[in-house]
Protein backbone atom coordinates (compact mmCIF):
# COMPACT_ATOMS: atom_id res chain seq x y z
CA UNK A 1 0.00 0.00 0.00
CA UNK A 2 1.09 3.04 -1.00
CA UNK A 3 1.80 6.20 1.76
CA UNK A 4 -0.18 8.98 -0.14
CA UNK A 5 1.17 11.55 2.43
CA UNK A 6 4.84 10.13 1.15
CA UNK A 7 3.79 10.09 -2.26
CA UNK A 8 2.79 13.91 -2.17
CA UNK A 9 5.43 15.07 -0.08
CA UNK A 10 7.83 13.15 -2.93
CA UNK A 11 5.75 14.60 -5.63
CA UNK A 12 6.36 18.27 -4.14
CA UNK A 13 9.89 17.94 -5.78
CA UNK A 14 8.91 17.45 -8.80
CA UNK A 15 7.80 20.85 -11.14
CA UNK A 16 4.41 21.19 -12.27
CA UNK A 17 5.38 20.35 -15.80
CA UNK A 18 6.73 16.87 -14.72
CA UNK A 19 3.38 16.04 -12.56
CA UNK A 20 1.36 17.11 -15.52
CA UNK A 21 3.69 14.69 -17.59
CA UNK A 22 3.49 12.23 -15.53
CA UNK A 23 -0.58 12.19 -15.31
CA UNK A 24 -0.95 12.63 -19.11
CA UNK A 25 1.49 9.13 -19.58
CA UNK A 26 -0.19 7.25 -16.67
CA UNK A 27 -3.03 7.83 -18.55
CA UNK A 28 -2.38 5.62 -21.11
CA UNK A 29 -0.59 2.74 -19.33
CA UNK A 30 -2.08 -0.78 -19.45
CA UNK A 31 -1.14 -4.30 -17.57
CA UNK A 32 -3.40 -5.76 -20.17
CA UNK A 33 -0.53 -6.56 -21.53
CA UNK A 34 2.59 -7.50 -20.62
CA UNK A 35 6.07 -8.42 -22.07
CA UNK A 36 8.42 -11.54 -20.93
CA UNK A 37 12.31 -12.08 -22.42
CA UNK A 38 13.87 -15.41 -22.24
CA UNK A 39 17.44 -15.53 -22.09
CA UNK A 40 18.31 -12.85 -24.88
CA UNK A 41 21.82 -12.69 -25.49
CA UNK A 42 22.75 -9.25 -26.91
CA UNK A 43 22.09 -6.92 -23.95
CA UNK A 44 20.70 -4.13 -26.56
CA UNK A 45 17.81 -6.19 -27.64
CA UNK A 46 16.48 -6.45 -24.04
CA UNK A 47 17.01 -2.32 -23.69
CA UNK A 48 15.42 -1.93 -26.85
CA UNK A 49 12.27 -4.21 -25.94
CA UNK A 50 12.20 -2.33 -23.05
CA UNK A 51 12.24 0.99 -24.54
CA UNK A 52 9.30 -0.38 -26.83
CA UNK A 53 7.02 -1.16 -23.93
CA UNK A 54 7.70 2.17 -22.53
CA UNK A 55 6.53 3.76 -26.06
CA UNK A 56 3.61 2.15 -26.30
CA UNK A 57 2.17 2.18 -22.53
CA UNK A 58 2.99 -1.54 -22.04
CA UNK A 59 4.08 -1.19 -17.75
CA UNK A 60 5.36 -4.03 -16.47
CA UNK A 61 8.19 -6.03 -18.68
CA UNK A 62 9.09 -9.83 -17.21
CA UNK A 63 13.35 -10.59 -18.18
CA UNK A 64 13.97 -14.26 -17.83
CA UNK A 65 17.54 -14.87 -16.84
CA UNK A 66 18.10 -18.52 -16.31
CA UNK A 67 21.48 -18.24 -18.37
CA UNK A 68 22.39 -15.03 -19.38
CA UNK A 69 22.62 -12.43 -16.65
CA UNK A 70 22.58 -8.83 -17.83
CA UNK A 71 22.77 -5.46 -17.19
CA UNK A 72 20.23 -3.17 -18.76
CA UNK A 73 22.15 -1.09 -21.44
CA UNK A 74 21.13 2.29 -20.56
CA UNK A 75 22.12 4.33 -23.81
CA UNK A 76 19.47 1.85 -25.92
CA UNK A 77 17.05 2.22 -23.02
CA UNK A 78 17.13 5.38 -23.42
CA UNK A 79 16.17 6.12 -19.28
CA UNK A 80 13.24 3.64 -19.76
CA UNK A 81 14.13 1.66 -17.04
CA UNK A 82 13.26 4.43 -15.03
CA UNK A 83 9.43 4.48 -16.22
CA UNK A 84 8.66 0.55 -17.01
CA UNK A 85 8.53 -2.14 -13.79
CA UNK A 86 11.00 -4.57 -14.55
CA UNK A 87 10.79 -8.14 -13.04
CA UNK A 88 13.40 -10.46 -13.07
CA UNK A 89 13.09 -14.61 -12.58
CA UNK A 90 15.54 -16.96 -13.05
CA UNK A 91 13.81 -19.45 -14.47
CA UNK A 92 11.45 -20.52 -16.88
CA UNK A 93 8.92 -21.90 -14.95
CA UNK A 94 8.60 -19.30 -12.56
CA UNK A 95 7.69 -16.57 -15.03
CA UNK A 96 5.21 -18.33 -16.36
CA UNK A 97 3.52 -19.71 -13.09
CA UNK A 98 3.81 -16.27 -11.72
CA UNK A 99 2.04 -14.76 -15.17
CA UNK A 100 -0.52 -17.38 -14.79
CA UNK A 101 -1.57 -16.86 -11.47
CA UNK A 102 -2.07 -13.26 -12.24
CA UNK A 103 -4.81 -14.14 -14.77
CA UNK A 104 -2.12 -13.50 -18.19
CA UNK A 105 -2.25 -16.16 -21.42
CA UNK A 106 0.95 -17.50 -22.36
CA UNK A 107 1.52 -16.23 -25.99
CA UNK A 108 4.82 -17.38 -27.67
CA UNK A 109 6.09 -15.51 -30.71
CA UNK A 110 7.34 -17.19 -33.43
CA UNK A 111 7.37 -17.66 -37.18
CA UNK A 112 7.15 -21.21 -37.66
CA UNK A 113 4.59 -23.17 -35.48
CA UNK A 114 1.08 -23.04 -36.46
CA UNK A 115 0.30 -19.79 -35.05
CA UNK A 116 -2.06 -17.10 -35.93
CA UNK A 117 -1.40 -13.74 -37.00
CA UNK A 118 -1.22 -10.52 -34.91
CA UNK A 119 -3.87 -9.26 -37.09
CA UNK A 120 -6.50 -11.78 -35.83
CA UNK A 121 -5.30 -11.59 -32.43
CA UNK A 122 -7.84 -11.40 -29.29
CA UNK A 123 -7.23 -8.49 -27.76
CA UNK A 124 -10.28 -8.75 -25.03
CA UNK A 125 -8.38 -11.18 -22.40
CA UNK A 126 -4.73 -10.47 -20.74
CA UNK A 127 -1.93 -11.95 -22.49
CA UNK A 128 1.61 -11.85 -21.71
CA UNK A 129 4.01 -12.03 -24.79
CA UNK A 130 7.20 -14.21 -24.77
CA UNK A 131 10.13 -13.48 -26.90
CA UNK A 132 13.41 -15.79 -27.35
CA UNK A 133 16.79 -15.70 -27.36
CA UNK A 134 17.89 -14.50 -31.26
CA UNK A 135 19.38 -17.31 -32.85
CA UNK A 136 17.18 -20.14 -30.97
CA UNK A 137 14.09 -18.27 -30.41
CA UNK A 138 12.27 -19.97 -27.16
CA UNK A 139 12.60 -23.01 -25.68
CA UNK A 140 10.33 -26.21 -25.64
CA UNK A 141 9.22 -25.04 -21.87
CA UNK A 142 7.67 -21.67 -23.34
CA UNK A 143 6.08 -23.26 -26.24
CA UNK A 144 4.52 -26.35 -23.84
CA UNK A 145 3.19 -23.97 -21.34
CA UNK A 146 1.66 -21.66 -24.07
CA UNK A 147 -1.76 -21.17 -24.63
CA UNK A 148 -1.42 -19.45 -28.03
CA UNK A 149 1.07 -18.66 -30.83
CA UNK A 150 1.48 -15.36 -32.54
CA UNK A 151 2.97 -14.22 -35.87
CA UNK A 152 4.04 -11.42 -38.02
CA UNK A 153 2.91 -11.45 -41.82
CA UNK A 154 6.43 -11.95 -43.58
CA UNK A 155 6.33 -11.94 -47.10
CA UNK A 156 10.05 -12.03 -48.02
CA UNK A 157 12.73 -14.44 -47.68
CA UNK A 158 14.12 -13.53 -44.39
CA UNK A 159 12.44 -16.16 -42.22
CA UNK A 160 12.49 -14.34 -38.36
CA UNK A 161 12.88 -10.64 -37.26
CA UNK A 162 15.32 -9.08 -34.55
CA UNK A 163 12.96 -9.78 -31.63
CA UNK A 164 13.68 -6.22 -30.58
CA UNK A 165 11.28 -5.45 -33.97
CA UNK A 166 9.27 -8.08 -33.39
CA UNK A 167 7.94 -6.76 -30.08
CA UNK A 168 7.08 -3.31 -31.53
CA UNK A 169 5.34 -4.33 -34.40
CA UNK A 170 3.30 -6.45 -32.29
CA UNK A 171 2.81 -4.26 -29.23
CA UNK A 172 1.96 -1.41 -31.96
CA UNK A 173 -0.66 -3.61 -33.27
CA UNK A 174 -1.97 -4.99 -30.14
CA UNK A 175 -2.35 -1.92 -28.05
CA UNK A 176 -3.75 0.32 -31.27
CA UNK A 177 -6.58 -2.14 -30.95
CA UNK A 178 -6.80 -2.13 -27.69
CA UNK A 179 -7.05 1.61 -27.31
CA UNK A 180 -10.30 1.54 -29.22
CA UNK A 181 -12.18 -1.56 -27.44
CA UNK A 182 -14.64 -1.31 -25.15
CA UNK A 183 -12.34 -2.97 -22.72
CA UNK A 184 -11.22 -1.54 -19.06
CA UNK A 185 -7.58 -1.82 -19.72
CA UNK A 186 -6.57 1.47 -18.00
CA UNK A 187 -4.28 0.76 -14.64
CA UNK A 188 -6.35 0.34 -11.27
CA UNK A 189 -6.28 3.35 -8.79
CA UNK A 190 -3.78 0.87 -6.20
CA UNK A 191 -1.58 0.70 -9.98
CA UNK A 192 -1.56 4.12 -10.98
CA UNK A 193 -0.49 4.98 -7.35
CA UNK A 194 2.45 2.38 -7.08
CA UNK A 195 3.67 3.59 -10.39
CA UNK A 196 3.68 7.59 -9.49
CA UNK A 197 5.73 6.42 -6.46
CA UNK A 198 8.34 4.61 -8.26
CA UNK A 199 8.41 7.23 -10.37
CA UNK A 200 8.72 10.11 -8.15
CA UNK A 201 11.43 7.64 -6.64
CA UNK A 202 13.48 7.58 -9.73
CA UNK A 203 12.86 11.39 -10.59
CA UNK A 204 14.00 12.69 -7.72
CA UNK A 205 17.71 12.99 -6.89
CA UNK A 206 18.31 11.23 -3.54
CA UNK A 207 14.98 10.44 -3.16
CA UNK A 208 16.03 7.50 -0.39
CA UNK A 209 16.98 9.84 2.17
CA UNK A 210 14.24 12.35 0.98
CA UNK A 211 12.10 9.73 2.49
CA UNK A 212 13.99 8.78 5.16
CA UNK A 213 13.43 12.26 6.55
CA UNK A 214 10.18 11.63 6.07
CA UNK A 215 9.38 8.85 8.05
CA UNK A 216 11.77 10.05 10.85
CA UNK A 217 9.68 13.06 11.39
CA UNK A 218 6.95 10.82 12.85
Amino acid sequence: MVNLELLNYLESYLTDRRRTLFKKVLAERTNHFTVATEDVYQLHNTSAVIRSCDVFGIQNVHIIEERNLRKIDREIAMGSQKWVTINRYHTVKDSIKTLKQKGYRIVATTPHENAQFIEDFDVTKPAAFFFGKESEGLSEEVFDEADEFLKIPMVGFTESLNISVCAAIILQSVTTKLKKSTIDWKLSEKELLKTRYQWARNSIKSSDKIIKRFLEKD
